[in-house]
């Protein structure tokens, strides 16, 4: 799909999909590609729209790929599995995802860079995938399972990352079930997971979110620092929850400090 184009057909990424909840009509896991009409070999970035687990925010998806096109950079919307489907299905279903980008199966060649960016629950999904990679399985009966599933980046938007501190219950819910422990639930905890491996992250949130705390942001950046990753985090005083874009709101401001910082990744 280029982006003047919007009849291009979606990827279905599995074909017959791992983990099928049968006659639920909601099991076609697709990869949506808005390719930038030139050709643009650095960047390219895989989207992950939030919506708790639940469904996907419709304004957290093929708006953010056309701004990607905008920006020069090819973008792919990921429709990755939500409840009732649990983990780690959704996770499985983004590092296909990658994996496809990364293999030149997705419509275009291979950008050299591969980055990942989420909204709300696909922040979560976006910190999970920096955390839990392989970069391959050289064994796999699948040529494509041979290609490493670790993003070059990730951009997290207003993300939830714990699952045991300021939780989002229903993320926990939808991803886990309600009657998860607390084993299960720090498994899922990006923060705790932060390695030297983890891929430069840029974080963006508001300290108003009474959804998902900004302490989520916070954790995530420390955690980050930590393992000396290097990250560009950004909190804008005001806003809700689910701004998207925030065209027209203070927190808008958060395209341009991303679009700055694609620039520096773009260079090294």
């Amino acid at each position: 799909m280029t982006a003047d184009d919007t009849s291009a057909q979606t990827i279905n990424i599995w074909g017959g999909v791992p983990g099928d909840v049968a006659g639920d009509g909601h099991s076609n896991v697709t990869l949506t590609p808005y390719l930038g009409s030139g050709r643009n070999t650095t960047l390219g970035v895989i989207v992950c729209p939030g919506g708790g687990y639940a469904r996907h925010a419709p304004h957290e998806a093929e708006p953010i790929a056309r701004w990607l096109n905008g920006l020069g950079h090819d973008a792919w919307v990921l429709t990755y599995r939500v409840a009732p489907h649990r983990h780690p299905l959704p996770l499985q279903d983004l590092q296909r995802a990658i994996q496809l980008v990364r293999a030149g199966q997705a419509g275009r060649a291979a950008p050299r860079s591969i980055g990942i960016l989420g909204f709300s629950a696909g922040g979560h999904l976006c910190a999970t995938a920096s955390t839990q990679f392989d970069l391959g399985v050289s064994h796999a009966t699948d040529p494509i399972n041979h290609i490493s599933s670790r993003p070059d980046f990730a951009v997290l938007c207003y993300p939830v990352v714990s699952f045991v501190d300021e939780v989002h219950q229903g993320c926990i819910d939808n991803l886990l079930g309600p009657h998860a422990d607390h084993s299960a639930r720090r498994a899922l905890s990006a923060e705790a997971h932060v390695t030297p491996a983890t891929p430069p992250t840029f974080i963006w949130h508001t300290a108003e979110d009474q959804s998902v705390p900004v302490g989520h942001a916070l954790a995530f950046a420390r955690a980050l620092g930590g393992a000396a990753v290097p990250y560009e985090l950004h909190v804008f005083p005001e806003g809700r929850h689910g701004l998207g874009l925030a065209e027209g709101h203070p927190a808008g401001a958060w395209t341009s400090h991303a679009a700055a910082w694609f620039e520096r990744l773009a260079t090294t």
